[in-house]
C-alpha cells in the first residue's frame, strides 16, 4: 500500500484528485498493520473505501475470477503453484486483450 499511496501523493499533488481503493473484508484488508497507516495514506490523497460484509455482487473481482476460472482456466490441472499462476497471468492478460482494457501487474513483497 505504501507504493499505492505514493502514486496518490503524486496524482494528488499533480490534479489534486483522491486516489480511491475498493477493498473486501479480508482479514490482510482489516489488519493492525493496516489501521496503523490509513491516516498516513489519507494525507498521501489515498482512500480506503471498505465495501459491505459479505457483497460479492460489490466486487467486481468476484466476477472477474468467475469469468477466469470459467473461460480461461477451465478443464487445466497444474503441476505447482508457479503453473497455477502462470495460467491466471496469461488468462488475466487475455481478458484484458479481448476485452480492450489494460491489466497492470504489480508484486507483493
Amino acid at each position: 500500500m505504501d507504493w499505492q499511496a505514493e502514486i496518490a501523493g503524486q496524482q494528488l499533488h499533480r490534479t489534486g484528485q483522491l486516489t480511491v481503493i475498493v477493498l473486501d473484508n479480508a482479514s490482510v484488508h482489516r489488519s493492525k498493520l493496516r489501521q496503523l497507516q490509513q491516516q498516513r495514506w489519507q494525507q498521501q490523497g489515498l482512500i480506503l473505501f471498505f465495501l459491505p460484509p459479505y457483497s460479492p455482487q460489490m466486487n467486481r473481482i468476484e466476477e472477474e475470477w468467475l469469468h477466469l476460472k470459467r473461460d480461461e482456466l477451465a478443464s487445466q490441472v497444474f503441476e505447482d503453484e508457479v503453473d497455477l499462476a502462470d495460467a491466471i497471468i496469461e488468462g488475466m492478460e487475455n481478458r484484458g486483450r479481448n476485452g480492450g482494457y489494460t491489466v497492470k501487474r504489480f508484486k507483493f513483497n
